[in-house]
């Protein structure tokens, strides 16, 4: 979260900023025009009001009456006119400049590394993306413009204030210190309160996020009370975060009220007298004062109120920026754009660690050949999965190499690379769309008829015709109207259809029924056929049909071999596993 720096207004952040500007410089302008003749528009009825009420009004002339009440019903309706201009494009403004922000961050996310999002809390993401942003927009809408056309009539006001009477102008500016010191306490006090209140929001979204989508865990578990407890906790900090600021609101407001009560009661005391006993103050210039102490003191209540608008946009603005400034990505350097691959894989000597100094694999090294099936196997935590990161550069090698047809991977763009690899993972994402959308991630370059042809050649097409509205089915979030067995039919239709050269299934039957591990095991046959395919899993039979075996223990190659050449090694770790584990299915 972005740091409470003391300061009450981060230039270097508002300069960030204002770069966004840049495409809509012609509304920029023309907002910061209007504020300026806003001001003018203001000013010009109290000056109205002097002189109708001392050449009109007192001197009983009607026809100059009528004149100058049209006059000041024209500057009326002209202030009408550009304060809407000036609030409609002041927020049209702020919603283009986080339009581009929102897609340049969700851009950069999108490249991060899977390492980041292992740290990361998705729902403080989520309320960066969605809830910060939001927020940055009030800094034009609410904030930066409104702010700078009330600093515009202040002074405007003041200046004719002075012009009007130096004496009854010193009465009103003698209360304004008072006011503005207020202000300035008022503005650093909310700005440490804005900080607590974003984190307070972002623990919130956070905490509800995974619960909402855990609600399984929690119902199993019954921790319906426990989890309840918690978030009153969370929800009662996130009310006093908020309390905070109705706090130092409270105390403030009533300030600018009272202050502009008792310039009032002074300039019509002082005023009144000096209209009484001599002609240095007119009748007209004491009701202009009445009128335009409110125009000097309501603004700068607004002022700070909209300060605390400007300082929320400006934390929200931190808090997004700290994750565009996360250098999180890998390097996607490579000049290769596009590679038409046989299907040779080499890992040589490959170390990797998730965390720093805790290596997870320890020089592993090993072949797949062309159109091979290869099986990986091991304990949990062996580094099978790892193996199939790295394949797909989701993470970077700590040293070592690994080719795909004696291409140093790192020389292949990301895209490029990724389009000849598909993977079908245990726990199957699915959007809430439709299942043709969910199978062709609306690539448009793979048609309904590819889709429907392909579901026939691995045997699922009867299956999605016998949903409600079959391949226009939608599954809802996360695929949650499909049994687990039945999206990952869907996942492997949508490998199919990418037509991979090198295809990875990640423990893919391991959590099925036996109905729809046999159509799994017939669309596996299929999908493999011809290709290079690397096979994370438990089932024996998939398993025994591996031209090779890899088996892993605590990040080494311990074995190597097909089925029958490793149980023949005496006391080996496959053929322990094989009879531990497999034997047990084989008899079940």
């Amino acid at each position: 979260m972005a740091k409470v720096t003391g300061k009450v207004f981060d230039v270097s952040l508002f300069k960030r900023l204002l770069f966004y500007t840049n495409p809509y410089k012609l509304t920029l302008y023309f907002v910061a025009i209007a504020a300026i003749l806003l001001s003018v528009f203001a000013i010009a009825r109290p000056i109205l009001l002097k002189i109708t009420v001392d050449d009109y009004i007192l001197t009983k002339d009607k026809h100059g009456l009528l004149i100058y009440v049209l006059f000041m019903l024209g500057f009326l309706i002209l202030e009408v006119i550009f304060q809407f201009l000036f609030v409609f494009y002041a927020n049209w403004l702020g919603q283009s400049i986080i339009k581009d922000i929102r897609q340049k961050l969700f851009n950069h996310m999108l490249n991060f590394k899977m390492a980041y999002y292992d740290k990361s809390s998705v729902g403080r993401l989520v309320t960066r993306a969605v809830s910060d942003i939001e927020t940055i927009a009030s800094i034009f809408s609410q904030g930066l413009f409104v702010i700078i056309a009330d600093l515009l009539k202040m002074l405007v006001v003041m200046g004719v204030m002075l012009w009007m009477s130096w004496k009854l102008s010193l009465i009103v500016f003698a209360i304004l210190p008072l006011i503005i010191y207020a202000t300035r306490v008022f503005q650093k006090a909310m700005k440490s309160a804005f900080e607590e209140v974003r984190a307070q929001i972002s623990n919130l979204n956070s905490f509800v996020q995974e619960r909402v989508t855990g609600m399984k865990i929690v119902q199993l578990f019954s921790r319906e009370e426990t989890e309840y407890k918690n978030f009153k906790s969370i929800n009662e900090k996130h009310k006093q975060g908020w309390l905070k600021t109705v706090w130092y609101n409270s105390i403030f407001f009533p300030i600018p009220e009272l202050a502009n009560a008792v310039a009032v009661g002074l300039v019509v005391w002082y005023g009144g007298l000096m209209a009484a006993t001599s002609d240095t103050v007119d009748v007209g210039e004491i009701l202009a004062f009445i009128m335009m102490i409110g125009m000097l003191f309501r603004p700068l209540r607004q002022i700070a109120d909209k300060f605390n608008t400007l300082q929320m946009g400006m934390v929200a603005a931190g808090r997004v920026f700290s994750i565009l400034d996360t250098e999180s990505k890998i390097e996607d350097d490579g000049k290769l754009s596009s590679i038409d691959i046989k299907g040779n894989i080499t890992f040589k000597d490959v170390h990797f660690s998730y965390v720093e100094d805790e290596e997870v694999l320890h020089g592993i090294s090993f072949e797949v050949k062309q159109g091979q099936t290869v099986a990986i196997v091991g304990a949990t935590g062996a580094g099978k999965s790892t193996i199939i990161n790295l394949l797909n550069r989701f993470y970077e090698i700590d040293s070592g190499t690994i080719y795909i047809d004696d291409i140093n991977i790192e020389e292949v763009k990301l895209a490029a690379l990724r389009a000849k690899i598909a993977v079908v993972l245990q726990d199957v994402f699915m959007f809430a769309d439709t299942i043709l959308n969910n199978i062709t991630l609306e690539n448009p370059a793979i048609t309904r008829e590819t889709v429907i042809k392909a579901a026939k050649q691995i045997g699922v097409h009867d299956f999605i015709m016998s949903l409600p509205n079959n391949y226009d089915y939608n599954v809802k979030e996360r695929g949650g109207m499909l049994s687990s067995g039945q999206r990952q039919l869907i996942s492997f239709l949508r490998a199919y259809v990418t037509n991979p050269r090198i295809l990875i299934l990640d423990e893919a039957t391991s959590s099925v029924d036996s109905y729809s591990e046999q159509l799994i095991q017939n669309a596996t046959d299929t999908i493999t056929k011809g290709r290079t395919s690397i096979v994370i899993a438990h089932r024996l039979a998939t398993i025994k049909k591996a031209d090779t075996i890899i088996v892993m223990d605590a990040g080494n190659i311990v074995e190597q071999g097909s089925h029958t050449e490793l149980l023949q090694i005496e006391k080996g770790y496959y053929r322990n596993l094989y009879e531990v584990q497999f034997i047990q299915q084989e008899t079940a």
